[in-house]
Order: structure tokens, then C-alpha cells, then sequence
């Protein structure tokens, strides 16, 4: 069972990782489009919606992972891993959502659109880097773990 956690953790981590990457890869292409292409380009992102239930996913399975492991030394990374995908939520719904909102999903810009592409771009850049240093110490946790337990097993 608890491999299957881990193993699940780290899928759902890597899938919510990989969106957020290609936001960030598509900012230098996307902050200084006119109006009109913008809007035309953010039209791609229809549906993305549910990766949010990986997203989720990936924070309720590391913290999952975190309480199975709170008598060991990886409980620290584990830890620091969910508080750092909870604080990219917290961006989300912060700075993001309310992007959406104000422009219904980008079908109508308003007259300070160009404040809010910075606000929608900017906090997905920041939350890639969150998202990172989480998925990160997910993995320095698994290979931690998995070095002590060879030590164990060679100790005996």
C-alpha cells in the first residue's frame, strides 16, 4: 500500500508539475501579445480546469505519504513538500482565479487586461517554482528512504 501511495503521489505531482511547466515555457512567447492574439491563445487552455483534481490529489497523497512516514527522518521533506504545494494553491486562488473570473476564462478582456495577464502569467510562474522545489523533495524523500532501508538490510 504504501508504495502505491508514493507511486501515485508521484504521478499526480509530475502531471500538475508538467502543466504548470508549460506555462512557464509559454510566458516569454505570450506576455507581450496584442489583445487579440491573447485572447485567441488562451483559448487553449480550455478543459486544464481538471487537472485541478490532480493537483489536489498530489497534496492529499503527500500528506498521506507525510503521516505514514512521521516517525522517519523523510517525514521533514515530506512536509516541507506539502506545505509548498499548498502555498501554490494558495497562489492559484489568489492571483489566478481571480484572473479567470474577471475575464470569464479570457473570452472577454476588460480594460485592464494587460494587469491581468501579468497577475495570470506571473503566478504560474511562481507557482512552477513551488510546485518544483515540492516535486523535488518528493523525490530526495523516495531515494532517502530507499538508501536507508538498503543500509538496514546490510546492517543485518
Amino acid at each position: 500500500m504504501k508504495n502505491l501511495i508514493r507511486f501515485i503521489t508521484i504521478v499526480f505531482a509530475t502531471v500538475t508539475l508538467s502543466a504548470l511547466l508549460a506555462h512557464l515555457m509559454e510566458l516569454p512567447g505570450k506576455i507581450y501579445l496584442s489583445k487579440e492574439n491573447y485572447q485567441t491563445v488562451q483559448q487553449i487552455y480550455r478543459g486544464w480546469a481538471w487537472l485541478g483534481i490532480l493537483e489536489i490529489g498530489a497534496i492529499l497523497l503527500t500528506l498521506v505519504w507525510a503521516i505514514m512516514e512521521r516517525k522517519k527522518p523523510i517525514f521533514s521533506f515530506l512536509l516541507i513538500a506539502f506545505l509548498l504545494f499548498i502555498s501554490s494553491l494558495v497562489i492559484f486562488f489568489i492571483y489566478t482565479f481571480p484572473a479567470n473570473n474577471i475575464t470569464l476564462n479570457w473570452t472577454q478582456l476588460p480594460v485592464n487586461w494587460e494587469k491581468l495577464r501579468k497577475q495570470w502569467e506571473y503566478s504560474h510562474a511562481v507557482r512552477t517554482f513551488l510546485n518544483f522545489a515540492g516535486f523535488c523533495l518528493l523525490i530526495i524523500a523516495l531515494l532517502k528512504d530507499r538508501s536507508n532501508s538498503r543500509k538496514k538490510e546490510n546492517a543485518m
